[in-house]
């Protein structure tokens, strides 16, 4: 991965740059899905958390759990998710949007004092395409997808996956990425464009000091 496609990932429509990380540990809680896929979700999600270098925990101080995931089957059925319009602003005109655009996902992320990640919603339309996706292929893209602020387009043109035989792994350079944004030495937040290459940087010294 070169810095120029390292920039593109956290490079918005308006052609800011804006990359952040989580702050602190993700306590997920998932809505929608039977108990089987529930244990599919939260295996993902700790398996790329792990990853990163990051931690899970039981709760979380001020909201309970901060990585909220709503499997849908019309967007309608978010307005009738008690409080949530308290939790994610303009929820209507926001659902009125998603049903326009024929969306399937969403994602909304609040950010500390910092611009760490705070909190993040992931809002799943289960229509045919992403009805027809295997349990784990679904969550691991989902958590990958949650673990940094990615820009709107960063997966439109290739998807976070890949095939490793007959296993759906994260792709091997996107892993390399979570794993250098969560350096201790890197920042929990950032607007500058320099921070592509020393994202770069950080993955390109990583297979050094494992080997070392």
């Amino acid at each position: 991965m070169t810095p120029d496609e390292i920039e593109t990932l956290f490079t918005r429509r308006d052609d800011s740059y804006g990359f952040a990380r989580w702050g602190r540990p993700i306590v997920p809680v998932v809505f929608g899905v039977e108990d089987d896929t529930l244990r599919v979700i939260k295996g993902a999600i700790e398996a790329v958390v792990t990853l990163a270098g990051h931690k899970m925990a039981e709760t979380d101080p001020e909201l309970g759990a901060n990585l909220m995931i709503f499997f849908l089957r019309e967007w309608s059925e978010l307005e009738e998710v008690p409080n949530l319009d308290r939790l994610v602003p303009d929820l209507g005109p926001l659902v009125a949007r998603l049903k326009e655009a024929g969306a399937n996902q969403y994602r909304a992320f609040r950010f500390d004092e910092d611009g760490a990640i705070q909190a993040a919603f992931v809002f799943l339309r289960m229509d045919s395409h992403l009805s027809d996706l295997p349990a784990q292929d679904l969550a691991l893209g989902q958590a990958a997808q949650v673990m940094l602020s990615w820009s709107e387009s960063a997966f439109a043109a290739r998807a976070p996956l890949a095939r490793a035989g007959e296993q759906t792994v994260l792709r091997p350079d996107l892993a390399d990425l979570i794993r250098a944004a969560y350096d201790p030495a890197m920042p929990a937040s950032a607007n500058d464009r320099a921070h592509a290459l020393r994202l770069y940087a950080r993955m390109q010294a990583a297979p050094q000091a494992n080997a070392e």
